[in-house]
């Protein structure tokens, strides 16, 4: 097996929509980063049956709905 075929594996933080933040093994980012999260399993309708409502981060959804609107949505 080659030497150095396998992308630095590192402890990061991962930033829930609510704030809360919890330490994860990944190969994102560099050793010590946050990732913040836009969609996070307490804030999407597919898993919290549909309570809430997704937040437009950066005109993605809108995008997507000015882009698709002639197709019924």
């Amino acid at each position: 097996m080659k030497n150095d075929t396998h992308p630095d594996y590192h402890t990061i933080s991962v930033k829930m929509t609510d704030g809360t933040t919890y330490q994860t093994r990944s190969t994102w980012g560099s050793e010590g980063e946050t990732m913040s999260l836009d969609i996070d399993p307490t804030s999407h309708p597919a898993w919290n049956g549909g309570s809430s409502r997704l937040m437009d981060a950066g005109g993605r959804v809108t995008k997507f709905k000015s882009k698709y609107a002639g197709l019924g949505f």
